[in-house]
C-alpha cells in the first residue's frame, strides 16, 4: 500500500437489521479524492442475497446513521446534503419508505450534527443527540458577539471546538412532519444516547456536566408529558450508553467509581430504584466498551450483548442475567458494530489484511456480505499480521509484526517500532493502513499493547500510574514493555537489522517516542506525532485540563516536579535521535505547544530535528484528516525513515 492509495480507502459502519430480519441498512464511506473529503451513503441488501445491494441515500455529502421504523416500513437517516441561504452545510434528518420508489421526507434541519437516532417504539417520535448552540451564536457576524465567559476548565473538545455554549442535547420530532424537533433537556448539560421505554413517552439518556466532575457521567430520566428530566444514578460513576427492552429492563455500561483512571467499563441491569447497575460482566475483566466504537449494549432475550476489547481483538459476547458469559461473533478480528434480529447477527468487521466489511451470521453459518474494499485490496496487497509474544520481567507482552511486501528472507531489513496512543487502548487484529504503507515501503512494522493498554486485565491498563496511587508512572514498565518487544523482535526474526531501527507513535505514542528518544541510543530515527512532551503544561491547556489528577493521583498544581520528571522534556539534553515531529494547528488534546517545546528544545540543542505542522487539522488527523493530508503526511513518515534507514529496494510484484 502507498500513500497515494488512501484515495482507495473504503470501509462499512453501521449494520441495521430490518425488525423482520430481512434485510441491513448500512454505511459506506469512501474518500473523494478530487474534492479532498469523505462521502458517505446508506445502503440496502437482502440477507439472503437475493438481489443487487442497492443505495437508498444520495450519498452526495454525509449520510449516515440509518434507523428501522418498528414496523420495517420505513428507514430514518441524517445527511448533510442541504445548505442554508448562506451556503452553510445543514445537517438534516430524513425518512425514506421502503415499500417503493419515492422520495425522502424531511423531518427536520440544523445548524449542528445529528446522531444517535432512536425510534419511539410506536414508531410516532424519533429521537436525536445534535448540540443546541447558545446566545453567543445569535448574531451571524463573529466580529460583533459577545466574548464567551469561560467558567470550567473543559470548555473546548478536540474536533468539536467550543463546547461551552453548545452543550449535547437530546431532541425529539413526531415522524409525521406536524411539528419541528424539540429540545427535551435544556440546560448546560451535555445529554446522549438516547433510549425509549415501552410507553414512548419516556426516555432515558447518558448525561455529564463538566463543571462539576469532569470524568463522571450519569443515566437521566425524560419524561416528555411532564417535561421532567431526573438523574438517575449517583453521580459518582461513569454509566452511560442505556439500553431499553420490550419489558422495560434497563442495560448500561460503565463502572461505580469516576476516580479510578483508567479501567475497564462493564455491562450492567439498572433495577427500578437504584442509583447504581448491578455489573454481570465482572467474571470477565476486560473492557466491554471497547475503543475507537463504543456502542450501546443490546437486549436479546434475557441476555446483553456488546463489544470486549481481548488481547488486541474485538468480539460480540452475550452475557445473561446470571452473569453468564457466551461469545456470538469472535476470531481474530475487530468487530466494530453489530445489530441482532432473532438467530440472524448482522455485524462489521476488519481484519490485518481487509478494511471494515459487512458479514451476517444466522442459522447457515457465517458468510460476508459486501467486499467494499476490493480495489484497495486488489491494487495495494495488504501483508497479514504475525502475532507473536515478548516477555517483560514477569510478564508477557502482546505484539504483532509486518513483514515487508516482497519479503525475501535471506534479506536483511530496518524495522518501525510503531506505539500506540491512549494509552489505555489497543492495537491488533484490525486494518491498520499505516502499517501497511511502511511495509510496503520496505520496513519491518512491529506494534504492541504494552502495559498501561487496554485489552487486558484492569490491572494490565493501570500498570502505570502516577506514585501518588502506588504505580511507577509513565515511561516506566511501559518503556520496559516496548523495548523487550524490540528485543523479542530481534530474537525471533533474523531479518531484521539491529542497527537500523526506527520508532513513531502518535498522542501518548508521541509521549513514548519522544521519552524513548531521550533514554536510549539504540533507534538510527523517531517521530514523535501530536505528542505529549511536557505533562505540566498539557494539564494547564489540554481539552481535558485536569486529568494528570486522574492519571497520576496529582495535578500540574499539587507536584510539578513529578510532572515534569515524567515528561520527555526533561530529558531533551540525551536526545541525540534524528526527530521528525509532526503536529496539528488545531490539536486541542494535546495543544501544539507541546511540539513547539520539544522543536525549540531539540534546536537550543543543535540536535537533528525536522518539525511539520498541519494546518486547519485536528488530533484525528492520521484518522479522520483530509485525505490529502494524510497523504502527505505519510509520504513525510515514509521519506523520513528511508533517509535515516536506508531501506534496500524493494522489488515491486507482477
Amino acid at each position: 500500500m502507498q500513500p497515494s492509495d488512501i484515495e482507495h480507502l473504503a470501509w462499512v459502519s453501521d449494520p441495521q437489521l430490518s425488525p423482520d430480519g430481512a434485510q441491513v441498512a448500512y454505511v459506506i464511506t469512501r474518500v473523494d479524492k478530487k474534492a479532498n473529503r469523505y462521502r458517505s451513503r446508506v445502503w440496502l441488501i437482502d440477507v439472503d442475497g437475493a438481489s443487487t445491494p442497492r443505495p437508498i441515500s444520495a450519498g452526495e455529502e454525509t449520510d449516515g446513521s440509518p434507523r428501522w421504523a418498528p414496523d420495517g416500513r420505513s428507514i430514518a437517516f441524517t445527511s448533510t446534503r442541504r445548505k442554508d441561504d448562506k451556503g452553510r452545510t445543514q445537517s438534516s434528518l430524513y425518512v425514506l419508505s421502503t415499500e417503493g420508489p419515492g422520495e425522502a421526507s424531511l423531518l427536520c434541519e440544523r445548524d449542528e450534527g445529528i446522531g444517535q437516532v432512536a425510534y419511539s417504539p410506536d414508531g410516532s417520535l424519533i429521537a436525536f443527540a445534535s448540540r443546541a448552540r447558545g446566545e453567543h451564536y445569535e448574531s451571524p457576524e463573529v466580529g460583533t458577539r459577545k466574548p464567551r465567559k469561560i467558567d470550567r476548565p473543559m470548555y473546548r473538545l478536540n474536533g468539536e471546538g467550543f463546547t461551552l455554549d453548545r452543550p449535547m442535547h437530546v431532541h425529539v420530532v413526531p415522524t409525521d412532519g406536524s411539528a419541528g424537533a424539540f429540545d427535551v433537556t435544556p440546560g448546560t448539560s451535555d445529554f446522549s444516547d438516547p433510549a425509549w421505554f415501552s410507553d414512548s413517552v419516556r426516555l432515558l439518556a447518558a448525561r455529564s456536566d463538566t463543571s462539576e466532575r469532569i470524568l463522571s457521567s450519569d443515566i437521566a430520566s425524560i419524561d416528555l408529558a411532564s417535561g421532567e428530566v431526573e438523574i438517575v444514578t449517583s453521580g459518582l460513576g461513569v454509566y452511560g450508553a442505556p439500553a431499553i427492552d420490550d419489558g422495560d429492563r434497563v442495560g448500561c455500561s460503565g463502572y461505580d467509581d469516576s476516580t479510578i483512571s483508567p479501567q475497564n467499563s462493564h455491562v450492567g441491569l439498572l433495577v427500578d430504584g437504584a442509583n447504581q447497575p448491578t455489573w454481570l460482566t465482572t467474571s470477565v475483566d476486560r473492557d466491554w466498551l471497547a475503543f475507537p466504537v463504543p456502542a450501546a449494549p443490546e437486549w436479546v432475550g434475557n441476555s446483553l450483548r456488546a463489544l470486549v476489547a481481548d488481547h488486541g481483538r474485538v468480539s460480540l459476547r452475550e452475557v445473561d442475567l446470571e452473569g453468564r458469559v457466551s461469545e456470538v461473533v469472535g476470531g481474530d478480528r475487530w468487530v466494530t458494530g453489530w445489530s441482532s434480529v432473532g438467530p440472524a447477527v448482522a455485524f462489521v468487521a476488519e481484519t490485518p489484511t481487509h478494511a471494515a466489511e459487512l458479514f451476517i451470521v444466522d442459522e447457515s453459518g457465517e458468510r460476508r456480505l459486501t467486499n467494499v474494499s476490493r480495489i484497495l485490496t486488489r491494487g495495494a496487497k495488504p501483508v497479514p499480521a504475525q502475532r507473536f509474544t515478548a516477555v517483560s520481567g514477569d510478564v508477557e507482552v502482546d505484539a504483532w509484526l509486518y513483514r515487508p511486501a516482497d519479503f525475501d528472507p535471506s534479506k536483511s531489513y530496518p524495522m518501525l517500532l510503531n506505539i500506540h496512543g491512549g494509552p489505555f487502548t489497543q492495537y491488533g487484529d484490525f486494518f491498520y493502513d499505516e502499517a501497511q504503507m511502511e511495509a510496503h515501503a520496505g520496513f519491518v512494522v512491529v506494534i504492541a499493547n504494552p502495559r498501561g493498554s487496554s485489552g487486558r486485565d484492569s490491572d494490565w491498563g493501570r500498570a502505570i500510574r502516577g506514585k501518588a496511587l502506588d504505580g511507577p508512572g509513565w515511561g516506566s514498565v511501559d518503556y520496559d514493555d516496548c523495548m523487550a518487544v524490540v528485543d523479542a523482535a530481534l530474537e525471533q526474526f533474523s531479518f531484521i537489522d539491529a542497527d537500523r531501527l526506527g520508532v513513531l507513535g502518535g498522542s501518548y505514542g508521541g509521549y513514548m517516542t519522544s521519552w524513548i528518544a531521550g533514554h536510549t541510543d539504540r533507534f538510527a530515527a523517531a517521530c514523535s506525532e501530536r505528542g505529549v512532551n511536557n505533562l505540566l503544561t498539557l494539564d494547564l491547556t489540554s481539552d481535558i485540563a485536569g486529568v494528570c489528577a486522574f492519571w497520576f493521583g496529582e495535578s500540574a498544581l499539587d507536584n510539578t516536579e513529578e510532572l515534569l520528571r515524567m515528561s520527555p522534556i526533561s530529558s531533551v539534553d540525551e536526545m541525540t535521535t534524528p526527530m521528525l515531529i509532526l503536529h496539528s494547528d488545531e490539536d486541542l488534546r494535546c495543544p501544539h505547544e507541546q511540539a513547539d517545546q520539544l522543536f525549540y528544545a531539540l534546536k537550543e540543542r543543535r540536535r537533528e530535528v525536522d518539525y511539520y505542522l498541519f494546518p486547519e487539522e485536528t488530533h484525528e488527523l492520521s484518522r479522520s484528516g483530509s485525505p490529502a493530508h494524510r497523504v502527505q503526511r505519510a509520504e513525510l513518515i515514509l521519506e523520513f525513515f528511508s533517509r535515516h534507514l536506508q531501506p534496500e529496494p524493494t522489488v515491486e510484484s507482477e
